[in-house]
C-alpha cells in the first residue's frame, strides 16, 4: 500500500541547537519511501526543514557582514559554522545518497529534477567527510579576512572614513586631493598586506588538500564540479580570456591616452582614473546621509522599466530588507541574500553617495527580482539558476537602467556623463574579470608555489590586462598586491567568470531591449521564473540570447556599446 506520512512540523525547531535540529533529517533518511508521490513528498519536506536551517545560516552571515566590530554577532556566526554546518554535511550526503538509491527517482523529472538527479550525483561523488572540518577552517579563515577589510579605516581631513568613503575623492578635480586619498586608501590596505597573504597561503593549502582528499588533480578540477560548469571547461574561460585582451586592450589603452591627453597630464597616474577629463564637478547622484532618497529615486527608476519591478523593490524597504549605508564596522562590498523560509531576499551594499552605488544597487536589485520570481519552485534545491545566468539578471539590470539617470542628476548632460562612465567601466571591466580568473587558474594548477611566484604570475596577467598607459611608478608593491581587495578569491574561489559570460548575456539582453523593449523584458521574466529547473545554455535560450563566450561573441558585443558611447556627449 502506498503511503504519504503527513508534512511534519518545524515549528519547534532551535536551529542553533543540533539536538533540536538532527532527529528531523533522522526522520527523514530513516523513513520508508514507496512510491514517485512518497518520494515527492519527502524531497518537499526536506525542502521545508533545508529552507529554515539555510535561512537560519544567511541572517548569521548579515549580521556578521554588517556588524563586523560586534563580538556576540561574530560569535553567533561562527557557532553555525563551527557547530551546525560540520554536523549537517554529513547528513545531507546520507540524504542525497538516499535519493539515489530509490528505485523511483527516475519517474521524477518534471519540475527541475532531472537536474537535481545531475547536481546530487556530482555532490554524492565529490563528498569526502575529511574535508568537513577542513571546509570550517576554510570558511573561519575566509570570515577573518572580512574582519580585516571591514575595520579598515583612514583619518582623512579631520574625518574617520571608510574605505568605501574614500573613494569619493578619488573624483575631486584637484589633483593633490585625488592622490592623498588615493595613497591613505592603499597605504591602509598595506598596513595588513602580510597578514593577508597569510591567510591566503593557509587557504591554498587546505583548499589543496581538499581537492587531493576528493581524488581530484587540483583544486581547479574540484572546483569545477563543485561549481557545476557542466556546459564549459578551463579551456575555454582561458580563450575568453585571449579574446577580452584582443578585443578590449586595444579600446581601453586609447580611452587611456585619451583621458591623459584630455587632462593635459605627461603621465596618467592611478589617482587620475576617476576624475572627470573636463574638470566638472563629481558625479554626486544622492547624498550618503540620505540614503531614504536613494531608496526612493531607484524605486521610481524600476518602476519606469515596469510597475511591477517598482512595486517589488518597494517591497524590499517595506520589509526591512536593505542595509545600504558605509559605516565604521561594516565589511566592504554588496551582495544580495536569498531567506528561504521567509522567501524574501536581502540587499547588503555600502553605498557612499558616487554613481557606482547606484550601479551596484540596481545590479543587487536584479538579483532581488531574480529571487522573487524563482522563489514559488516548491523543490529549494533547483529554486535557483546558476551563478552565470544569476549574473545575467543584475547586469542586464544594470544595462536598462543606463537610461534613467535623469531621476538621480538635474540635467540630460550629466545623466549621459553619467551613462558614459558605466559603459566605459564595462569595456574596462572585461579584462579585470579575466585577471581574477585566469590568476585563479594559474594559483590552484601550481600549488606549492611560492610567494615570488605567485606574484611574478599576478604580474604576468597584469601587462596583459592592466593598460600600460597608467604609471605606476613609486607604487610598483600597490600593484603587486592589488588581488588582495578582490573578496572572491578569499571567500568565493573560482566564482569570477561568470560576470564575464553574464555580461556578455546582459548585453544581448540589452540589445533586445533597445529594439522591443517589452517583448526584451517579458522574455527576461520568464527566464527569472524557471530558478535552476532547466540547463544553462536552455536559460539564456529563454532570456532570448546565446550562452556563448568566444571572441566571436564579444566582438560585436563591445562594438555596439562603442556605437552607444559615439553617440554621448563627452
Amino acid at each position: 500500500m502506498t503511503t504519504t506520512p503527513t508534512a511534519p512540523s518545524f515549528s519547534d525547531i532551535d536551529v542553533s541547537n543540533w539536538a533540536s535540529l538532527e532527529p528531523h533529517f533522522r526522520e527523514l533518511i530513516d523513513r520508508p519511501i514507496d512510491s514517485a508521490g512518497a518520494l515527492h513528498q519527502w524531497v518537499m519536506d526536506l525542502t521545508a526543514l533545508c529552507e529554515i536551517v539555510w535561512e537560519y545560516g544567511s541572517r548569521r552571515n548579515i549580521e556578521n557582514a554588517c556588524h563586523t566590530d560586534d563580538e556576540a554577532v561574530e560569535q553567533a556566526y561562527m557557532h553555525y559554522v563551527r557547530e551546525i554546518q560540520p554536523r549537517l554535511q554529513p547528513v545531507i550526503f546520507e540524504i542525497q545518497k538516499k535519493y539515489l538509491a530509490n528505485e523511483h527517482h527516475a519517474e521524477l523529472t518534471a519540475g527541475g529534477y532531472d537536474m537535481m538527479l545531475r547536481e546530487w550525483r556530482t555532490d554524492v561523488e565529490q563528498f569526502r567527510e575529511k574535508n568537513i572540518p577542513l571546509d570550517t577552517q576554510i570558511t573561519e579563515l575566509a570570515t577573518q579576512y572580512g574582519k580585516i577589510m571591514g575595520a579598515m579605516t583612514v583619518e582623512f581631513r579631520g574625518e574617520t572614513c571608510t574605505l568605501p568613503q574614500l573613494a569619493r575623492f578619488l573624483e575631486e578635480t584637484d589633483r593633490p586631493t585625488r592622490r592623498e586619498a588615493w595613497e591613505a586608501s592603499v597605504n591602509r590596505r598595506m598596513l595588513d598586506g602580510e597578514t593577508v597573504e597569510d591567510i591566503f597561503e593557509k587557504l591554498l593549502k587546505l583548499r589543496h588538500e581538499m581537492a587531493i582528499n576528493a581524488d581530484s588533480a587540483d583544486f581547479r578540477d574540484y572546483m569545477w564540479l563543485a561549481r557545476k560548469r557542466f556546459d564549459y571547461t578551463p579551456a575555454d574561460c582561458l580563450s575568453f580570456g585571449d579574446a577580452v585582451e584582443a578585443v578590449c586592450m586595444p579600446r581601453i589603452r586609447a580611452l587611456d591616452k585619451q583621458r591623459r591627453e584630455a587632462l593635459k597630464l605627461e603621465a596618467l597616474r592611478p589617482w587620475d582614473t576617476s576624475v572627470d577629463v573636463r574638470g566638472r564637478s563629481p558625479l554626486r547622484p544622492f547624498d550618503p546621509k540620505d540614503i531614504a532618497g536613494f531608496v526612493e529615486k531607484t524605486r521610481k527608476l524600476f518602476d519606469r522599466i515596469s510597475p511591477e519591478l517598482g512595486r517589488q523593490f518597494d517591497s524590499l524597504r517595506e520589509h526591512g530588507d536593505l542595509d545600504l549605508e558605509s559605516r565604521l564596522g561594516k565589511r566592504p562590498g554588496g551582495f544580495q541574500a536569498s531567506l528561504e523560509a521567509s522567501k524574501r531576499p536581502f540587499i547588503f551594499m555600502n553605498a557612499a553617495g558616487v554613481q557606482h552605488d547606484v550601479e551596484t544597487l540596481v545590479h543587487e536589485g536584479g538579483h532581488a527580482f531574480h529571487y522573487l520570481a524563482s522563489r514559488s519552485i516548491p523543490n529549494v534545491f533547483v529554486r535557483h539558476a546558476p551563478l552565470e545566468f544569476c549574473e545575467v539578471a543584475s547586469m542586464s539590470m544594470e544595462t536598462i537602467a543606463s537610461d534613467h539617470y535623469d531621476l538621480f542628476y538635474a540635467d540630460e548632460a550629466t545623466a549621459a556623463r553619467a551613462k558614459r562612465r558605466q559603459l566605459e567601466g564595462l569595456v574596462r571591466m572585461f579584462p579585470w574579470i579575466a585577471t581574477i580568473d585566469g590568476f585563479q587558474h594559474w594559483l590552484y594548477t601550481h600549488p606549492g608555489h611560492s610567494r615570488d611566484e605567485r606574484t611574478a604570475a599576478w604580474l604576468d596577467l597584469q601587462r596583459r590586462f592592466a593598460s600600460d598607459v597608467i604609471d605606476w611608478t613609486g607604487y610598483e608593491q600597490v600593484q603587486r598586491t592589488l588581488w588582495h581587495r578582490q573578496v572572491h578569491l578569499f571567500s568565493y574561489p573560482f566564482y569570477y567568470i561568470e560576470y564575464g559570460i553574464a555580461q556578455l548575456g546582459a548585453l544581448g539582453v540589452w540589445l533586445n531591449y533597445k529594439r522591443d523593449p517589452k517583448t526584451a523584458l517579458a522574455k527576461l521574466l520568464d527566464a527569472f521564473a524557471l530558478g535552476g529547473t532547466v540547463p544553462l545554455p536552455t536559460l539564456f535560450e529563454t532570456a532570448g540570447v546565446k550562452f556563448q563566450f568566444t571572441r566571436a561573441t564579444l566582438e560585436p558585443l563591445i562594438a555596439a556599446v562603442e556605437t552607444e558611447l559615439a553617440a554621448l556627449p563627452v
